[in-house]
């Protein structure tokens, strides 16, 4: 009885901390892509023409992206080789001196094109800390749990929205007590400055967790992890075409639609509350939609998912060219409250599923952080052909939520999988 309580605990804390470190990575991450969309341009690209600086702006966005595989290769190594919970306090860290930096970064009316340098500088070191970070923050939970593994996964996922809801609450507070000259000299400063307080409240939850049981029985790899994955590429492919779509989609609703609805006329403000009203929702639909892949599997609520989202994009920047602020904000709240979250929640749990504990780390890591350049490229690629029309964009959603519909009905259902079995099927594929 003494050790199920112990146990409960600590999946209790594991739980925790992967959701607190979420929330604060993806805080510091987020702020940043609110801040590419409606400051950046502005501030370190203002030598440049209103359209070509936003696009310069959301390009910074994207480094931080194609970090993210760096991050999930690098300490996915490590954390395969040395433990979870090393990984994790490094990370955190990383994350948050690289967005206080931020914070205090000169303009590019201050030092010329150095800004612009130091921005990507800083936006690469906080890629590779998320891409470290959700590996490790995932397995601390999901090898912790003894059952409703996509439930207790999930709440790193849900650690998403949540830190989109409190950056975008800070920038907005921010944005109402400045004007907006204020503002743009100072104001969206604070919420960066700010990581330095999450991160401290962050590394006291962290440390107190314990490394967790799966990884501390498994023999540790006799070589390279990474190379362990590619060995067997199938899953690794697959876990990267089921989640491409999710991140298309989230990078869309979250970075995308803010610079155009701005510029379709709507002030900021009113994008914004529309933003952080779909991000609670979201955190309750990935919850929710990732609790219910432990009943019926993971397969069929990522595929309605996928679905649901190919019909989102095709109803989204209608509902915001109408001008109506009520028709943005169900915009927004259908794709990033109810159809995204299916698409995305139980991905924490899949990719888990998809490798062997001794390579875990890195497998589902790179999986998913290379799934995640969709979220960096899209926002760019559809700034850029913006000028072809909406129905484009919404074209593009749908052919990669179709390579989503492909990749899960090729994979094998994995919600009952015992993660302390070293199954070679995990590798391979094969039906049990």
């Amino acid at each position: 009885m003494a050790d199920n309580s112990r146990t409960r605990a600590q999946l209790r804390r594991a739980v925790l901390s992967s959701y607190f470190g979420s929330v604060i990575e993806y805080y510091d991450f987020l702020l940043y892509a609110t801040a590419s969309a409606v400051v950046f341009n502005k501030v370190f690209f203002s030598n440049l023409d209103p359209v070509i600086g936003t696009i310069a702006s959301l390009g910074t966005f994207t480094t931080g992206y194609l970090a993210r595989p760096i991050g999930g290769v690098v300490f996915g190594h490590f954390g395969d080789l040395l433990g979870r919970k090393r990984m994790l306090v490094i990370t955190m860290t990383m994350m948050g001196v690289a967005s206080t930096l931020i914070g205090i970064l000169p303009t590019y009316a201050q030092i010329g094109v150095w800004a612009p340098i130091l921005l990507v500088v800083l936006r690469v070191l906080q890629g590779i800390a998320v891409g470290g970070e959700w590996g490790g923050a995932v397995l601390m939970s999901a090898e912790h749990a003894t059952s409703r593994r996509g439930l207790w996964a999930s709440f790193t996922n849900a650690g998403a929205p949540s830190g989109m809801v409190v950056s975008t609450a800070l920038l907005t507070l921010m944005g109402a007590v400045t004007t907006d000259a204020q503002f743009l000299a100072w104001g969206w400063r604070i919420p960066f400055l700010l990581s330095v307080v999450l991160l401290a409240i962050g590394l006291f939850v962290r440390l107190k967790v314990q490394e967790t049981p799966v990884f501390a029985a498994t023999r540790r790899p006799t070589g390279a992890p990474l190379l362990e994955v590619l060995r067997h590429p199938r899953n690794l492919l697959l876990a990267i075409g089921v989640g491409f779509a999710a991140f298309v989609a989230q990078g869309t609703l979250t970075t995308y639609v803010l610079s155009y609805a701005v510029q379709a006329g709507f002030v900021r403000q009113t994008v914004l509350n529309a933003i952080t009203v779909s991000s609670i929702g979201a955190v309750l639909g990935i919850i929710g939609f990732s609790a219910l892949s432990d009943r019926v599997g993971r397969r069929p609520v990522v595929l309605g998912g996928a679905v649901a989202v190919a019909i989102v994009g095709f109803l989204l920047f209608p509902l915001i060219d109408t001008g109506s602020a009520a028709l943005l904000t169900l915009a927004v709240v259908l794709g990033q409250s109810i159809a995204h979250p299916a698409m995305y929640g139980p991905l924490a749990a899949l990719c888990t599923e998809l490798f062997a504990t001794r390579t875990r780390y890195t497998g589902a890591s790179l999986g998913y952080q290379i799934a995640g350049l969709g979220a960096g490229i899209g926002p760019v690629v559809f700034a850029a052909v913006a000028g072809a029309g909406t129905g484009v964009i919404s074209t593009v959603i749908a052919a990669c939520c179709l390579l989503t519909v492909v990749c899960v009905l090729i994979l094998r259902e994995s919600h009952r999988d015992d993660l302390a079995e070293p199954v070679a099927e995990r590798l391979t594929g094969v039906e049990r």
